[in-house]
């Protein structure tokens, strides 16, 4: 199994990025892909996640109406489309894997939920 992120950089306030997750090794189909960030000395915060089923998602109140997740499952790949970023988006940025569940909505945000994860982006807003 492997999630390998990528498109992190270096971005000035209210530029605009966009984080590539491509998972290999597991149904793609029935797995939701969530996107944490870990600021340092943070825990680790859930950013967003889409049911790769049925193209449901969720959004932390701090990114919605700026941030969209979206799947291509023809090439096993989340994209995290982030606009009008701040400096408080400043971390490392994680994709992970869960298999889909109908109590994915209450519990998609806890990381200790989810089975794999990648190595991480680091993304940098400056001001």
């Amino acid at each position: 199994v492997q999630l390998v992120e990528s498109g992190g950089g270096l971005v000035q306030v209210g530029g605009s990025l966009r984080l590539s997750c491509t998972a290999s090794g597991f149904t793609f189909d029935d797995y939701v892909i969530g996107w944490f960030r870990q600021a340092p000395g943070k825990e680790r915060e859930g950013v967003s996640c889409i049911s790769n089923s049925d193209g449901i998602t969720f959004y932390s109140d701090s990114v919605k109406g700026r941030f969209t997740i979206s799947s291509d499952n023809a090439k096993n790949t989340v994209y995290l489309q982030m606009n009008s970023l701040r400096p408080e988006d400043t971390a490392v940025y994680y994709c992970a894997a869960i298999e889909d569940m109908i109590t994915i909505k209450i519990i998609w945000e806890n990381a200790y939920e989810y089975e794999y994860w990648g190595q991480g982006t680091q993304v940098i807003v400056s001001s």
